[in-house]
């Protein structure tokens, strides 16, 4: 049998014929005879594998080639829809505005019937009736349950609203200090350093001033803390060093024109500047309080972040509201 040219045995037709995708196939019939070398060592083995051979090269171009494709098939095949459709969800995402419960209701109740009381010592029977049932309400949902726990919550000043303790009422009443009225009563509380500061400021027609007692307190319960006095101090007046007087006044029915006295009244003016800012450089009066019933305890029945309810050994109850909270706006 004649010999044949194991090279010859395999033309570029034959491998133009290979399986491979129809890209990689154009390409390497592309190429001259020659250019596909075949290493002696592999001619002599069997067709299939000189095809392993033949394919093992164009296979990288193969995945290099087609990488971008893959890519736009991703795409089409939907990815870029799900994205889309992730984004029309979010941005269908409404922002509620805070649901209205219960407890607000009650509080906005509460806080409503105040009005008129003078932090209770103006209030009638009625009204006082009506509070105790809505503090009654309040303190059944206390969110609470252990505010002595939460010392966080009670940090902060709280202003007084309203009060029974009738302790109270001779300041409220100007029986004291018939030329002053009561312009805060507030509570102060440290839990870092178990520190209360009880203050009452008071204005008159050309001055404030306040007095304030510091006492330490101790956690005894839950709901009640023990609260020991130390001193008390009364601070400086602080005297208007302006006065500012109308064109005129009505007296017994006449017009009194006040004009005239402008000049006197600029003297005085001067003269009340001079006294305010003496008197407002002295230090204030502080005394020790170190007799034995300089104690007491305060139990707290319901605390939020901006209102506080608190019964006292005297029987009185305080409803206090923290300092910047909405419910001290009229």
């Amino acid at each position: 049998m004649a010999s044949v040219s194991p090279v010859n045995q395999f033309p570029c037709k034959t491998i133009s014929q290979i399986p491979i995708h129809n890209r990689f196939t154009t390409r390497l019939s592309i190429l001259p005879l020659n250019s596909v070398k075949i290493p002696q060592k592999v001619s002599k083995k069997s067709p299939s594998s000189i095809l392993e051979f033949t394919r093992s090269r164009p296979v990288f171009l193969a995945r290099a080639a087609d990488d971008d494709e893959w890519g736009a098939d991703k795409e089409d095949n939907g990815v870029s829809g799900v994205a889309g459709a992730s984004s029309v969800a979010m941005a269908e995402v409404e922002v509620k505005p805070k649901e209205v419960t219960e407890i607000d209701n009650l509080k906005k109740a509460l806080v409503d019937s105040f009005y008129g009381t003078d932090r209770g010592l103006s209030a009638t029977s009625e009204t006082r009736a009506e509070i105790v049932e809505l503090i009654t309400q309040l303190e059944a949902k206390n969110p609470t349950a252990a505010p002595t726990e939460a010392l966080t919550l009670l940090n902060g000043k709280w202003i007084l609203a309203y009060t029974s303790f009738s302790g109270l009422f001779p300041l409220l009443s100007r029986g004291t200090l018939p030329l002053a009225r009561v312009e805060e009563i507030s509570q102060t509380i440290d839990s870092e350093n178990l520190t209360v500061q009880n203050s009452i400021r008071f204005a008159g027609p050309f001055s404030t001033t306040s007095i304030t007692t510091n006492a330490k307190f101790e956690v005894r319960s839950p709901k009640r803390v023990q609260i020991k006095f130390e001193e008390g101090i009364i601070g400086t007046p602080q005297i208007t060093d302006s006065i500012v007087l109308p064109e005129n006044v009505e007296f017994l029915g006449q017009k009194i024109d006040l004009t005239p006295v402008k000049g006197l009244l600029t003297s005085v003016q001067n003269t009340a500047s001079s006294v305010a800012k003496t008197i407002s450089s002295q230090p204030p009066l502080k005394f020790p309080i170190s007799n034995s019933n300089a104690q007491s305890w305060l139990l707290t029945t319901y605390l939020d972040e901006d209102l506080r309810i608190s019964r006292g050994d005297a029987g009185g109850v305080f409803v206090l509201i923290k300092e910047g909270s909405s419910l001290l706006t009229p």
